[in-house]
């Protein structure tokens, strides 16, 4: 999906919400626990509840690599499943890889080619040659871990160098000299609240993923009054407070309601 193509999506249908797929085996519904293929059934009934309220879906591959070969299968059914009825709704692999040389030319194979990721979450902490091999699929994007929604995130993240430059931002700065707006976005947690004011005069054009909104505490209002851009600028992540929202049967359908109240907020604000 192009820039353009991800704009249009977002004002199109007045939302930038992305729903997060962090598929925990133990919170899901206990009627959908004991089933052959229970991950993908409950993504599934997540995917056609929230599609006409969202533009983005984004999986965390943690929640499907740690059952293994059966996992990784259930992450594909995903994506082939919203290739194949949702294919507008960008697709977050949200990895946060990063590893040098062949390595990361892998990573870029295993996400990009087989099961056709739209983009792939990169942590920055080995520098340019764990980033560039991602950056070479044409109409692929790399989100660059920057300012992030923890609470370790100040244990690095924040800390200054000799000319008091937050190591974040030297990491923004240099990372726009790889690529350009149409190729890199960056994730920034919606708890930092202001620091989004810092986050624009560093990348004032660039696509921010931003996690944290709901179950994490950060106020959409908030990053949308320091974070919006012209075209939008954000795609913003809620995970937990959507798909967790019931627990019974009626599980899709409260993640529906959750998932149009927000996108609501973000009619409201696009405008």
């Amino acid at each position: 999906m192009t820039r353009q193509e991800l704009i249009e999506q977002i004002f199109s249908k007045k939302s930038f919400l992305c729903v997060g797929l962090d598929t925990d085996i133990n919170k899901i519904p206990e009627h959908l626990r004991q089933r052959e293929n229970a991950i993908f059934e409950f993504n599934k009934a997540i995917i056609d509840a929230t599609a006409p309220y969202c533009v983005a879906y984004k999986p965390n591959l943690a929640f499907y690599e740690c059952f293994g070969v059966k996992g990784y299968m259930a992450f594909e059914q995903t994506i082939e499943y919203l290739h194949k009825n949702y294919p507008k709704h960008f697709i977050i692999a949200d990895a946060k890889r990063g590893d040098i040389g062949n390595t990361s030319a892998m990573y870029a194979r295993a996400f990009f080619e087989r099961p056709g990721i739209d983009a792939v979450t990169v942590a920055p902490y080995m520098g340019e040659d764990s980033v560039k091999p991602l950056l070479t699929y044409e109409g692929k994007w790399v989100i660059l871990l920057a300012l992030t929604s923890n609470k370790g995130s100040h244990d690095f993240q924040l800390t200054t160098d000799a000319e008091g430059t937050p190591l974040f931002e030297r990491v923004m700065r240099t990372a726009q000299t790889w690529a350009g707006t149409d190729q890199l976005m960056f994730v920034v947690g919606a708890t930092q609240g202001r620091m989004f004011e810092d986050i624009r005069r560093i990348a004032p054009e660039s696509f921010l993923l931003v996690p944290g909104i709901g179950a994490q505490g950060g106020s959409l209002e908030e990053v949308c009054k320091y974070g919006l851009t012209k075209d939008c600028g954000l795609i913003v992540n809620s995970s937990r407070a959507i798909i967790y929202a019931d627990g019974t049967e009626n599980f899709a359908a409260r993640a529906a309601e959750e998932a149009h109240k927000v996108q609501q907020q973000m009619a409201e604000i696009l405008g």
